[in-house]
């Protein structure tokens, strides 16, 4: 029904996207062992290689179809963005580049995320001093 929003299209793309999947399986498995000269086992890869090609033109169809017509509430989106802290794999990144290991470094944002919850802010409106009160690796480039 048109007068519907949902996310239906890319749902239908998603399953069929397993069935390509699936034939990809089928083909792989049916080209292994296969000797270097011609073989009759070639014979079955027509079906799942037709069928592929219709099922993602049909998946291209729906998705230009889909992303000609999306459209998005800019005013959610920018309030519901800063809500996850996504700058926190950013922070992540920066201090493995510092030399620390990423489970480490991500426990140390993990701690500098609690810290922002428990003051309600985010990440890059805390003070040089509150990151490097979880640890002193943090310098002045931390905001760069």
């Amino acid at each position: 029904m048109p007068q519907k929003k949902n996310r239906d299209p890319m749902e239908l793309v998603h399953r069929m996207s397993a069935r390509v999947v699936g034939n990809l399986v089928t083909l792989l498995v049916l080209c292994k062992g296969l000797p270097q000269s011609y073989n009759r086992d070639l014979r079955e890869d027509k079906e799942p290689l037709f069928d592929s090609v219709r099922t993602i033109l049909g998946m291209l169809e729906v998705t230009t179809e889909f992303a000609y017509n999306i459209t998005f509430n800019r005013a959610k989106i920018e309030r519901a963005l800063p809500a996850g802290h996504l700058d926190a794999t950013t922070l992540a990144d920066y201090l493995v580049k510092k030399g620390m290991l990423f489970r480490t470094s991500r426990e140390i944002v993990g701690r500098s995320v609690a810290l922002c919850i428990a003051r309600n802010c985010q990440l890059s409106e805390l003070a040089l001093d509150q990151p490097r009160s979880v640890n002193p690796i943090f310098e002045e480039d931390v905001y760069e």
